[in-house]
């Protein structure tokens, strides 16, 4: 306090020698902010300073509490603290009354007005740094057209700098959530197809053939004047006749016999874009001017693309943007609005005599053939550019900084693109991604000519790369029974069998409701929302809503049914395995299995008994996956492999297997009467199985 005083008094000593200052003080005793932050800082720390001098809570605080001058002292500052505390929840309105409190719960009441007050007080304090920030919460949002919704997102991706070229300020706006847009998918001519079957091409026009496109996908069955069923039934023939042509790749043959012309092979003229200001950029959402740009770019040379996707509110994604650059003129097409009429653009894609510049283009191929049914022939990625030439950083804005000394703007990179009318924020974003992307490409070619002294090689390999690029296939992603395995080897978590039933049925849930609903996997419930309810088991409706921090909109839905299935996981009786090497792993035996007890054989077949190996051994399949059992064949019909696996296996021995008794099988009392409670229990198990008389595991 002393430390404190004498900052005050420094402060006013210093004002009274300036008394022309004090007409302009920002307080009454303080300059300016800085003096008031600088003077409140020091008290701070000199109360910090004293509190750390004070008896610890204990035998030591105890014994100076036992000091009557000691006792009032502390009561005589504890309540001029609260009178503070008071006055200052008071002047922010808060409730005050620190004071007048019942002595049994008088520290409880107390504590949650300081934690109300602090929530109050951080509020305003938030309000006003975003206010002196220049974060305006009063200014309209940007929003579709006739859609005015009460709520918008303030996030950090959405501040728009100052631009010092033209002495603009700078300004916000705000992007809506991506509940607050119209679904799309609502509008599409062809509903999107989230069922558990293979993807097939949508391509029904082959243009730049080489090979003619099969007959199964000459003409769709929905196409003929026939009736549904019978439209059907010709699908179902097809489908039998050329299955393998149904999945191929519609341009592997010409991809296989493409060709490079040889100044594609040698070092090029690097050609320099055009400022923005001084090109053309056209948006395209109808289906006259998407004619005129595919007439433009069959008379190009080369042109460069790059696409815009939206994954979080759809099952397999959708492309909301594309863009096209060449050199003269730059074209924004929505995607989502000329979405079924968008395959024209095969005759400029596929044809050969035409480079299409890409950078990064792994995933573009992918959504080309997905939504658009749009397929790429002799392709240039830039990114597999960089990488052959070691670049250290292979982003598009790397690059960008590299080559055109332009400072790309990666904010909108995670923008949700769904939106209409596109924000002219988000239009110049996606414009600069292609607009230098030509001159890129002209400077890396020369790099790698140089790079290879002179020779081809390196061009031929970036091409070569390229092209097995364009032959990727998109794959939807199918639900299997042994899909969710896939999700817990990555995250490796170590379940026993109630944890992985309702981790199993959570994943099956999740899938089927997210096709259903056309939903990403990760809005209906995110992964480790999954698996912290897989784990923590809950029992009641309201444990598995305190597993979401926010609650999924579907999750709160679909409560009662996510209770029944975890109701379902924790019905289901243990199985503790002990391994020889000290781990443990959990599995279960389904009720619905005839062999439920380890030795009762009265009502399974001798056909279901597993039979033995002449040693009278019954081995594992798996190692790790011990609910899996196989019977081992006659050596003599084994691999090299399989023969050197097997004496590995019987390698393993316990070594107190001798003071085990005859029956390893170990059933709890307490079974008998609780089913719930059933733990068998196989103390001695090693991958070296039982004799023939336990029962076999099965998952």
């Amino acid at each position: 306090m002393d430390s404190s005083n004498s900052n005050k008094q420094n402060n006013n000593q210093s004002l009274n020698e300036d008394p022309a200052g004090v007409d302009n003080e920002f307080y009454p005793g303080f300059k300016d902010v800085d003096a008031f932050v600088k003077y409140g800082l020091g008290t701070v720390v000199a109360a910090t300073k004293a509190s750390a001098s004070l008896p610890q809570v204990g035998d030591e605080y105890d014994l100076y509490r036992s000091f009557p001058g000691f006792q009032e002292f502390c009561e005589t500052q504890g309540d001029g603290l609260l009178h503070c505390m008071s006055q200052i929840m008071h002047h922010h309105g808060c409730r005050a009354h620190m004071r007048d409190r019942n002595k049994l719960t008088g520290l409880e009441e107390r504590f949650d007005l300081v934690v109300d007050a602090n929530d109050v007080i951080l509020e305003k304090v938030g309000i006003l740094l975003d206010d002196a920030a220049g974060v305006n919460r009063s200014q309209q949002p940007v929003m579709p057209a006739g859609f005015q919704p009460p709520k918008i997102v303030v996030s950090s991706w959405n501040r728009k700098g100052g631009d010092s070229g033209s002495g603009r300020s700078s300004e916000t706006f705000r992007l809506l959530q991506a509940k607050n847009v119209t679904r799309p998918q609502l509008k599409f001519r062809e509903k999107v197809d989230n069922s558990n079957t293979p993807f097939t091409p949508k391509i029904i026009v082959k243009p730049n053939a080489r090979k003619p496109l099969p007959s199964c996908k000459s003409q769709r069955p929905e196409d003929l004047d026939v009736p549904a069923a019978l439209a059907d039934f010709i699908h179902q023939q097809r489908t039998q006749e050329h299955v393998e042509d149904m999945f191929a790749h519609p341009y592997q043959y010409e991809l296989d016999h493409l060709a490079l012309p040889e100044n594609l092979l040698s070092k090029p003229e690097p050609q320099m874009y055009k400022p923005l200001a001084e090109t053309k950029c056209s948006f395209i959402d109808n289906l006259e001017d998407l004619v005129a740009v595919n007439e433009k770019l069959t008379k190009t040379s080369e042109f460069a693309v790059d696409l815009e996707h939206h994954s979080y509110r759809s099952f397999l994604g959708i492309t909301c943007l594309m863009q096209i650059s060449t050199r003269d003129e730059d074209f924004i097409i929505d995607t989502l609005e000329l979405r079924s009429e968008l395959y024209i653009l095969n005759e400029a894609f596929t044809d050969p005599a035409i480079v299409k510049v890409f950078h990064g283009a792994d995933s573009d191929i992918e959504w080309l053939q997905k939504d658009l049914g749009l397929y790429i022939v002799n392709m240039f990625d830039t990114h597999q550019a960089s990488r052959t030439l070691n670049l250290g950083r292979h982003s598009l804005d790397h690059l960008l900084k590299l080559f055109c000394n332009v400072d790309s703007d990666k904010r909108y990179q995670l923008a949700d693109w769904r939106i209409r009318p596109l924000p002219d924020e988000m239009f110049q974003y996606a414009r600069a991604d292609t607009h230098y992307l030509l001159y890129v490409y002209d400077r890396l070619r020369v790099d790698l000519w140089e790079v290879g002294n002179g020779q081809p090689a390196l061009l031929q390999m970036v091409w070569h790369k390229s092209k097995d690029i364009s032959l990727k296939k998109y794959m939807k992603p199918l639900f299997t029974d042994d899909s969710y395995m896939d999700l817990l080897r990555k995250q490796k978590k170590a379940f026993n069998t109630q944890q992985l039933t309702a981790f199993r049925l959570l994943y099956g849930w999740r899938d089927k409701l997210a096709r259903q609903e056309d939903e990403s996997t990760g809005y209906v419930l995110p992964n480790h929302m999954m698996i912290k309810i897989s784990d923590i088991l809950p029992k009641e409706p309201q444990g598995i809503i305190a597993c979401c921090n926010p609650v999924p909109p579907l999750v709160r839905q679909q409560i009662n049914e996510l209770h029944i299935l975890v109701q379902q996981a924790r019905e289901m009786p243990l199985l503790k395995v002990r391994h020889a090497w000290g781990a443990i792993h959990w599995f279960f035996l389904q009720p619905e299995i005839p062999l439920f007890g380890p030795h009762d054989t009265s009502r399974v077949s001798e056909s279901d008994i597993p039979s033995c190996t002449p040693n009278g051994k019954i081995y594992l399949k798996s190692i790790v996956n011990i609910n899996h059992v196989d019977t081992v064949k006659d050596p003599g019909h084994l691999t090299v492999a399989q023969q050197k696996a097997c004496r590995v296996v019987e390698s393993f021995q316990n070594p107190f297997r001798m003071y085990l008794p005859s029956n390893d099988i170990h059933i709890s009392k307490n079974a008998k009467f609780d089913p719930s409670t059933k733990i068998y229990e196989l103390p001695g198990i090693t991958s070296e199985c039982c004799d023939c008389a336990p029962a076999s595991f099965s998952e």
